[in-house]
């Protein structure tokens, strides 16, 4: 382990957020174990750009990141599609599957994460089946609600439209 925080710390960081209640104490603790580093993202940095591939997800320890499309032209702030908070996981699909991140994600103030890498979890497949399916459990659930949440949104929105703006939106 190569970062500031103790295992214990970040055990406790796990179990507290929203991945803890499907790897429970076991899986935190294998975790925490393998934790990367800390990491501080200053106001306005970026944490990867869309069209990035990396090997490696993240957990936020304080602050605020966001998931965000960037504008082309530098007269246009970042259109934020997303905020992220203590607790929440980051880059987890793209760490899964291997594919380029779809979107950016910046700190609008200070914020830190752990960084987990491929080579160190990986293997966990194999050590640790079950707290690596619980894992993935966690990140399907987290997916599911964002696609249920789109949906919900998507048909407000042709609610609205098919109403010509008289419907709720």
């Amino acid at each position: 382990m190569n970062h500031n925080l103790a295992v214990e710390e970040i055990k406790q960081l796990i179990l507290n957020a929203p991945i803890g209640k499907y790897i429970g104490d076991h899986g935190a603790q294998v975790f925490a174990e393998h934790a990367d580093k800390e990491i501080t993202i200053k106001p306005n940095e970026y944490l990867y750009h869309h069209g990035e591939l990396e090997n490696h997800f993240y957990i936020i320890t304080s602050g605020k990141l966001s998931y965000v499309k960037e504008n082309i032209t530098k007269d246009k702030p970042a259109r934020v599609l997303e905020t992220l908070e203590q607790g929440d996981l980051i880059a987890e699909l793209s760490f899964i599957d291997d594919t380029p991140h779809t979107t950016s994600c910046m700190a609008f103030s200070e914020a830190t994460v752990i960084c987990f890498q491929a080579n160190d979890i990986r293997p966990l497949i194999i050590q640790e089946p079950r707290v690596m399916f619980d894992f993935m459990r966690a990140v399907i659930k987290r997916v599911h609600h964002t696609v249920s949440k789109i949906s919900k949104q998507q048909l407000a929105l042709s609610d609205y439209v098919s109403t010509a703006g008289r419907g709720q939106l």
